[in-house]
């Protein structure tokens, strides 16, 4: 069920996530979901109560194996078997993450997102750059002059206001208290090269970065040949892949239709300019928890791990099955 992260120096001698063996009739391997530690702590909690004699309320543990792939039965699974689930007064999902092992963890909040294909087109067929250039403008250069529009290059901020929201100022002294816990691990898990490093050294500033405000990723290109295939050609267009995420709170959809109002408005020296978004998804901003249950995990953490609960606002979003 689970395969992330794969563990490849777990296995035992002769397996490994990514060579498949069939041993005593089983199959060993990476995984084909994502899912499997949900399952095996929900059934673990239940049976470490059982084996203490502790009473707990009826519970019910949903399984499903389609996460990676956008949980498209989860809803009919559901509504089918309503009569048997009931009426919950507690829902737990245990699909998030850790700042560390050292403490108990909840999420607060998911981003929202906004993605789609950004269109430069200049020219009908490519033209020999030294017979166009200094007379075509490049369509790299203009989808570079559209990202200005909504970024700003020498800090990433995002620059329409409309992909904002207010920072409920709860959320602003938990981010404080994850960052005094988690320290410098807040980018030093992230694989940088050389030198390189996060674009700020405020430990609170990156959190909130990462959960509360909007970012932009180029994370795709078309219309560029290889480097080893490419010769002296002005292209006649350049097609980028963008990922906008958008804080809790923020309607995606209304950000999807301004964003391409924003990009398709008095183009650069008049190209065809389109920008197709192909998924929007708003964010997610968890209610405030009741008083006995954040006492009861506010109690877990302290007794089990020493240290107090930390809660935590995630950057990825539910459609992150994209």
């Amino acid at each position: 069920m689970d395969k992330q992260p794969p563990l490849a120096d777990a296995w035992e001698e002769g397996l490994g996530p990514y060579t498949p063996v069939i041993k005593d009739g089983k199959l060993y391997g990476r995984g084909a979901s994502d899912d499997g530690y949900a399952a095996f702590a929900a059934i673990s909690a239940l049976a470490g109560l059982k084996l203490q004699n502790v009473p707990h309320a009826r519970s019910v543990i949903i399984i499903e194996a389609c996460e990676e792939s956008g949980s498209p039965d989860l809803p009919y699974y559901v509504d089918f078997l309503a009569d048997r689930i009931g009426t919950p007064s507690l829902i737990v999902c245990l699909d998030s993450g850790a700042g560390n092992y050292e403490q108990f963890w909840m999420t607060t909040s998911l981003r929202g997102m906004v993605s789609g294909d950004l269109t430069v087109k200049i020219l009908h067929e490519g033209i020999h750059s030294g017979a166009a250039t200094g007379i075509v403008p490049s369509s790299f250069r203009i989808a570079r002059m559209l990202l200005s529009r909504v970024e700003d290059e020498q800090t990433g901020r995002i620059i329409p206001e409309y992909m904002y929201t207010n920072i409920p100022e709860k959320r602003v002294q938990q981010s404080q208290r994850c960052a005094e816990a988690l320290g410098d691990l807040i980018y030093k898990e992230m694989p940088f090269v050389g030198k390189a490093g996060p674009i700020s050294q405020d430990l609170t500033e990156l959190l909130l970065n990462k959960a509360w405000r909007p970012s932009l990723a180029v994370t795709g290109a078309d219309g560029f040949p290889t480097l080893q295939s490419a010769g002296n050609v002005l292209r006649p267009f350049s097609a980028l892949k963008l990922s906008f995420r958008l804080p809790p709170n923020v309607n995606s959809q209304a950000a999807q239709e301004k964003l391409k109002v924003l990009f398709s408005e008095n183009p650069p020296y008049g190209a065809e300019v389109n920008f197709k978004s192909d998924k929007s998804a708003d964010g997610w901003e968890a209610p405030a928890l009741a008083d006995w249950l954040e006492e009861a995990v506010e109690s877990a953490s302290t007794k089990f791990f020493k240290k107090p609960a930390n809660y935590l606002g995630e950057g990825g979003s539910v459609s992150d099955t994209l």
